[in-house]
Order: C-alpha cells, then structure tokens, then sequence
C-alpha cells in the first residue's frame, strides 16, 4: 500500500537535493533562490486541496485514489526527465512547477490512502511506513550524483550553464523508478468501495462525539456562511494591501511583494466564493473547498501551527543547504568550480543520511508513542530537528555534519507520520481526501512564506551568508515542537 511513496520521494529528493544546484548552473544568485523555489508550495497550495475533493467523489475500475496515482506517475516521470535538461534558468523554473505538480497528483490520494485503509489504532503504524519508503527511497536519490561520480566516474562538473552529467542521468534513473513503484501499488493493492468507507465512517460516529466533524451546510445557513467568507476575503485584500504598501514605502523590492499578493488572491477567492454561496451555489468545486476550509476541525486548527513551523524549517534547509556548506566550508560560490560540485555532492550525500536516518527511526515512532504518547514523541523528534540544524553553523568538519543530520533525521521521520496520525482520527471517512488537501495548506503556506522572505533577510541581515537560513530552520523546528504540546489528540 505505502510502496508508490518510495517512487515518490525519489522525485522529490532530488528536486529538493539538486534544484538549488541547477538555478545556480544556470545564473541564479543566492538571494533569488528562495524566490525561484517558489513554484514548488504554490503548485502544492493549487493542486492538493482539488485532488483531494475529485478522489473523494471518484469510483472507477482503478478504484478511488490509484488513478491519480498513475497520472501523476507518468506526468512526474516525463517532467524529471527534461528538468536537468533545461537551457535556460526560466525553463528550469518552468519545469520545476510541472514536476511538482504532478509529484502533489500522486502523493496527496496516498496520505489518504491510508487514512481510507486502516483503523484509527494501526493508522501511526500506517504513516511510519510510509515514513520508512520515504526515507528508503531518498537516500538513494539524495546520493545518486554521489554515488555516479564517486563510483562509477561520472563527470559532476559540466561548462558554465550546462548541467553536470552525474546530475542528469540520477534524474533519468529517478523517473524510471518513480513509475515503476507506484505502478507497483496500483496493480497489487485494492481498494474499499464507498460504500464500505460510509459504513465505517458511520461505526467511527457511533463511537465518539461529533464535535470535530465537519460543519454540514443547510439550505437556511448557506447565506450566512457567504456573508461571513466575504467579509473574511475582505480582510485578507485590506491586509494584502497593507503589506504591500509598506513594502513599497520601505523600498523593498522583489520577493515579498509574494506575500502580499499571495494575501491579496486570498481575499478574492474568498469573496468570489462568497458571492457563489450566497446565491445557492453551494456545491461548485471551489465553494465546496471553501466551505471545508471553513469548518475544518479543531485538531486540524490546533496542527496548523505546528506544521507550519515544522516545514518553513525544512524549505529553509531545502533551499539554502547547498549554498550554505559550498560557502561555508568549501568557500565559494562559483557553480562552475571543483570545489563548488564536490561540496554541493557532498549535501547530497547529507541529504541521504537524513533520509536514511528517518527510514531506520520511522520503525521506532510507533513503540515510542505506546511508551508515552504521539505528542511527546514528536516534540522530542523536532526538538533534535532543530538542533541539528542549529548545530551546522558551528561544525568546520564535513563529516561530522552527518552528526547533524541524525537530529534532522528523526524530525523528518516524525513530521511525515505523527500529525496525520493525529489528523486522520479527526476527519470523516468521506471527506479523508479534501482534508488531506487542506492540510497540506499548513505546509505550502510556511514554504510560501519563507520564498518571500528568506532571501531577503540574509540579504538585508546577514550578507548573503545561507548559512543562517540553517539557525532560522532550527529555532522555527524547536518552537513547532513546543506547539505540539497544545493539540487535541483524540488516540493517546
């Protein structure tokens, strides 16, 4: 069931261990990294939330989630195949939008997937396993430019604007394995119909409260509902507006003009669904997603903070990585230089051990939540994240960073099982998949975020050293491990 995410993270682990490597190739500066990246959580904040609404309400002979599966497969596969050949900085970034929009078709029905699947009491075994294929199959990608020019004597350098040869063919190898395994779950598992969720969904109801359920609409409440998202939007377009003009009066120019405009779309999308809702059009895709966003439940509130912090750390150590250690401790910038590669193979070979570190811990997350509980659990998961992080801005040894990505390691793990463990007991079995969707909001937004921000900090604070971005992803991951503590978990 969990064996397609080891596919999945292929694609994602490259994109996340050699995209920053391939802007730079092709004339990125530091301090535009951020702001490039950005397709990445905005293709994730469009696609998630409406996959999850059409798996929800699709029954064909594949079954439910696999069709998305399968066209994301083959949709990711071909993009990873002509990302490492772009010519130009703008086809990259091009590319890394299709590349991940397609990785969010297939992965988003797989969290749910597994909330569709099993029980609430095996659903943190579930995730963990999801966690250990993660983990599995990112070490592997992570060290693939690695483990071709160190092995097999593959060229890791190229001319200036070309892209190595050894990070070109671990992209060609992650596609072929990308749809290879997820082909693997489509074909070997099966799926329960509709009619079995509604009668498992209905034996969950009878079991506990519905305090948390979702807020069901009634023809005498649909205007209230419109006139109270209006007015939301409303405060979201004053707030965008805000931002932006303080932006503009600072003189601040480029990236987070983002997070104004993000704000700004917000606030119309909201009035327009609004106005759907108040004439009785209340079940148009999007007024339908609103209405979920609106009525999500508590514990989904009560995570959202949590996420939030969890993923602006781990954007951060995404994007700035690899211009932080080829900086730092191999002193330089120069994309076409030895040093530059050989640092920049070298966080690939960081980026592994942290996968391979959540591969191994993903099997010890369910035993740790029985000795004490989920939350605890995952607050001392995090609190090693942050550390870790923090830790690299005092290490001068290359090997001795792998110390460092042990704590991220056990974040990693953690982040990617506990709070959908958590989440899933909340949610109504008909509604896994928008919900699913929604929360991925609290990740994208954070990455949104930090693209519109990151780069210009460390360009206005810290003299485009990324090795901050590394303190700043720390201490973000230790005060999600705070929030933790302040969720509702329905499952000790």
């Amino acid at each position: 069931m969990s064996f397609g995410f080891l596919g999945i993270q292929f694609g994602f682990a490259l994109q996340n261990a050699n995209v920053s490597r391939i802007f730079q190739t092709l004339g990125a500066d530091i301090d535009s990294l951020s702001i490039l990246w950005i397709a990445a959580p905005v293709t994730g904040l469009l696609v998630q939330p409406i996959i999850g609404h059409y798996s929800d309400n699709t029954w064909t002979k594949l079954g439910r989630r696999r069709p998305y599966f399968l066209f994301g497969a083959i949709a990711a596969s071909i993009a990873l195949l002509l990302m490492p050949n772009s010519p130009v900085l703008w086809i990259a970034v091009g590319m890394l939008w299709i590349m991940d929009a397609s990785i969010n078709v297939s992965m988003e029905p797989f969290r749910a997937f597994v909330g569709d699947m099993l029980p609430d009491d095996q659903r943190t075994k579930g995730f963990a396993m999801q966690s250990f294929f993660i983990g599995t199959g990112a070490v592997i990608a992570s060290a693939l430019p690695w483990i071709l020019a160190n092995w097999f004597g593959i060229e890791n350098t190229a001319p200036e604007g070309q892209i190595p040869p050894s990070v070109k063919f671990s992209f060609y190898l992650g596609a072929a394995v990308f749809i290879l395994a997820v082909l693997w779950t489509v074909i070997r598992t099966k799926e329960y119909s509709p009619e079995e969720l509604a009668s498992f969904d209905e034996e969950k109801e009878n079991k506990s409260s519905n305090e948390d359920d979702e807020i069901v609409l009634h023809d005498g409440n649909y205007k209230s509902r419109g006139r109270k998202q209006i007015i939301s939007g409303l405060v979201w377009l004053v707030l965008g507006a805000a931002f932006a003009v303080w932006f503009y009066l600072a003189g601040i120019e480029k990236e987070p003009y983002v997070l104004a405009f993000g704000l700004l779309g917000l606030g119309v999308i909201m009035i327009i669904s609004g106005l759907f809702q108040r004439q009785g059009k209340t079940s148009m895709g999007m007024v339908v997603i609103i209405n979920d966003i609106m009525s999500m439940p508590k514990t989904m509130l009560q995570l959202a903070l949590v996420q939030f912090f969890s993923w602006f750390a781990l954007f951060a150590m995404w994007i700035y990585t690899t211009p932080a250690i080829t900086q730092y401790l191999y002193g330089t910038t120069d994309p076409t230089s030895q040093a530059y590669n050989d640092g920049a193979d070298w966080v690939t070979i960081l980026f592994a051990a942290y996968n391979g570190v959540a591969a191994i811990v993903a099997w010890l997350l369910s035993p740790m939540a029985k000795a004490t509980n989920r939350k605890f659990t995952h607050l001392i998961c995090l609190f090693l994240g942050g550390l870790g992080l923090i830790s690299i801005f005092y290490i001068q040894d290359k090997n001795l960073l792998l110390l460092s990505m042990v704590g991220v390691g056990f974040a990693w793990a953690s982040i990617l099982s506990i709070p959908y463990a958590i989440l899933t007991n909340a949610l109504p079995a008909n509604k896994m998949g928008v919900y699913m969707g929604i929360f991925n909001f609290f990740i994208v937004i954070p990455q949104i975020i930090a693209a519109a921000i990151l780069g210009f900090f460390l360009k206005s604070f810290f003299a485009n050293e990324a090795i901050y971005a590394m303190i700043i992803g720390g201490v973000s991951m230790l005060i999600a491990g705070i929030l933790i503590l302040f969720v509702k978990d329905r499952t000790p």
